[in-house]
């Protein structure tokens, strides 16, 4: 069943945004004469390696730099990818990959293999499932971007404040799955566009009726400055992205 629900929910969004997509694309691809599309390497179920397809946002050649975390401003974004960034248009294109299979609408974001590598055995839990369009880590840290704002390195930062947390919610996600989680996180991402806030306090509630933990409530919340914390399974920070990552 939610694979059915994955096609035929795909199927109409890449319909449905067709009109916004395509002038996109194009703006994109004036800009610099080059596809309007980013394919990017990431980790799927059972750690299976596949291509999910972005709208580029970014300068050509832009992943060359060996960074994968971006700040809101980060000088590789172009001034179209500003505003597909804003609106999450880049999201939509990986409604391909839900009809190819590699994704589903509902599932913990997929990863570089940079990053999945530094899993703890309790995260790699993460990669038992298709990774998804969204989930709650999608709607609580949409603002990914602005959190790594101005960090002296945006891949460390992101693997102290914003991974655990992720971590933790998508941990969260696996235990608890259904059709009728599915379909309550896809409204809320789309409530998250308009009003943030508001999506944010309907995934409290739905946490709270799971009977999710102090902490991850908190999390949800967002209430507070983001504070640098080991990943689930983990008792150091993460302070390198070498062979010893938690040293």
């Amino acid at each position: 069943m939610k694979r059915l629900i994955d096609v035929l929910l795909s199927a109409v969004g890449l319909l449905a945004s067709s009109p916004v997509l395509v002038p996109v694309m194009l703006l994109v691809w004036w800009r610099d004469r080059h596809s309007p599309f980013y394919v990017a390497p990431r980790v799927g179920r059972q750690g299976a390696p596949f291509l999910m397809v972005k709208l580029r946002s970014m300068v050509v050649n832009a992943d060359r730099t060996g960074v994968d975390s971006t700040g809101a401003n980060d000088a590789r974004i172009t001034p179209v990818g500003h505003f597909i960034r804003r609106y999450k248009l880049d999201e939509l294109t990986q409604l391909w990959n839900v009809l190819r299979g590699d994704m589903s609408l509902v599932g913990p974001r997929p990863n570089v293999k940079r990053e999945t590598d530094l899993y703890t055995p309790i995260e790699r839990r993460l990669l038992e499932v298709r990774p998804g369009v969204t989930d709650f880590s999608s709607i609580v840290f949409s603002d990914e971007g602005d959190i790594l704002k101005d960090q002296v390195d945006p891949d460390i930062a992101y693997n102290q404040l914003i991974r655990p947390g992720k971590s933790l919610l998508g941990l969260f996600y696996l235990e608890h799955r259904s059709l009728g989680l599915d379909l309550q996180l896809i409204a809320l991402t789309a409530v998250a566009i308009v009003s943030r806030r508001r999506a944010l306090r309907g995934v409290q509630r739905i946490l709270a009726q799971l009977g999710a933990e102090r902490r991850l409530l908190e999390i949800a919340e967002r209430a507070k400055p983001l504070e640098p914390m080991p990943p689930p399974g983990a008792t150091k920070l993460v302070t390198s992205r070498d062979g010893n990552p938690f040293a």
